[in-house]
C-alpha cells in the first residue's frame, strides 16, 4: 500500500456507467427479490440484472403475459 494517493484528477462518484439505465426506487415483494437473489447466486450475476432481464422478456412477450392494456372501445 502507497504511503499516499493522488486524487487530484479523481471523479466523485464515478462508480459504474448509467449509460441506457436510470436508477430508480422500486418497491417488490420479499419473495420476488428473494427469488430474484436465488437465481442470481446460481448464474453468477447480481439480483438487480436478474430482475432486469425478466422484466425486459416480459415486456418483448407482452401478449404471453397479457401486459397490455385492454383497448378501449
Amino acid at each position: 500500500m502507497k504511503d499516499e494517493y493522488d486524487f487530484s484528477n479523481a471523479k466523485r462518484g464515478v462508480i459504474a456507467s448509467n449509460k441506457g439505465k436510470t436508477r430508480i426506487t422500486i418497491m417488490l415483494d420479499d419473495a420476488v427479490i428473494e427469488a430474484a437473489r436465488e437465481r442470481a447466486q446460481s448464474a453468477g450475476t447480481g439480483y438487480q440484472t436478474v430482475i432486469n432481464n425478466l422484466l425486459r422478456q416480459a415486456l418483448v412477450s407482452q401478449d404471453t403475459y397479457n401486459l397490455a392494456p385492454a383497448s378501449k372501445k
